[in-house]
């Protein structure tokens, strides 16, 4: 087997430990899954393949697991706690808002362009968002693992995953929070006071827009091509929007508004426009 060949040297490899087998094992279940992508369960796989790219004994891998259905329940919780829904990686997000933001510097000058500022910021980059998670493998395992969920039955098994899936979509929402209260203090906005909202309040309805946008689209593809020409939220001038777009600003405009409490004169432009520029 992999690890018990003989070497050139003629000298016989370390046995692979049980541990060290697991995880092998669970890495290429999850590299094949990643690859090609996880239907509902995960009867799709094949145990022998995950043993050859895995590179390890088939005799360990009985040892550790009677029964391929035992490897199957720990991939299954293994791929709970690694899921995160498709999602652009930060610089990259980071990337577009610098390049929007830069082009429209002047935009900062004023209360008017400023929230012009945020309309184009939002549009630009609920877009690229979406189309980076539309055509996601990642995403599509994403859906895939809490439809298994759904199917598991009820007992150690079922709690697991939903504990594990709990766990990274609270990371997740905490990740999208963070960016928007970021953008929030860079252009000068706040929460609405009296909506007793927080930051991860808006995560979770932008999560939830664009989810719900992206499933859709899945099965009704004009969803992903549809443009209104329009200027909402106020913004003084007309731009083809996006659905994305247009469902994810719709919530910003809603739990923010320009904080009083900030100063824009030359210092803080200053300072904004160097908080830009690096890297």
């Amino acid at each position: 087997m992999a690890e018990e060949s003989q070497p050139a040297l003629g000298r016989r490899r370390r046995r692979l430990s049980d541990d060290e087998t697991e995880k092998r094992m669970v890495d290429a279940a999850m590299a094949l899954v990643n690859r090609t992508g996880l239907t509902v369960g995960l009867d799709h796989i094949s145990f022998e393949d995950v043993i050859r790219d895995a590179g390890v004994a088939r005799s360990a891998v009985y040892r550790r697991w009677p029964y391929k259905d035992l490897f199957f329940s720990d991939l299954l919780k293994a791929l709970a706690s690694a899921a995160v829904p498709a999602r652009m990686p930060d610089d990259e997000g980071m990337n577009v808002i610098r390049e929007v933001a830069l082009e429209h510097f002047g935009w900062f000058a004023t209360p008017r362009t400023r929230h012009d500022l945020w309309s184009e910021l939002l549009r630009h980059a609920a877009l690229v968002e979406f189309e980076a998670i539309h055509g996601s493998t990642d995403w599509r395992t994403y859906l895939a693992l809490h439809a298994t969920f759904e199917s598991l039955a009820s007992g150690d098994l079922r709690d697991e995953v939903q504990q594990a899936l709990a766990r990274s979509e609270q990371g997740f929402v905490a990740r999208i929070a963070k960016a928007y209260e970021y953008l929030a203090g860079l252009l000068g906005y706040r929460l609405r006071p009296e909506l007793d909202a927080t930051f991860e309040t808006v995560a979770r309805l932008v999560n939830a827009t664009m989810r719900g946008l992206v499933l859709t689209a899945l099965s009704t593809p004009e969803v992903a091509a549809q443009r209104v020409r329009a200027n909402p939220f106020g913004s003084s001038a007309k731009a083809d929007w996006s659905l994305p777009a247009l469902g994810i600003a719709s919530t910003v405009f809603a739990f923010l508004e320009p904080d009083p409490s900030v100063a824009w004169d030359g210092e803080r432009i200053a300072a904004v426009r160097a908080e830009l520029s690096s890297e």
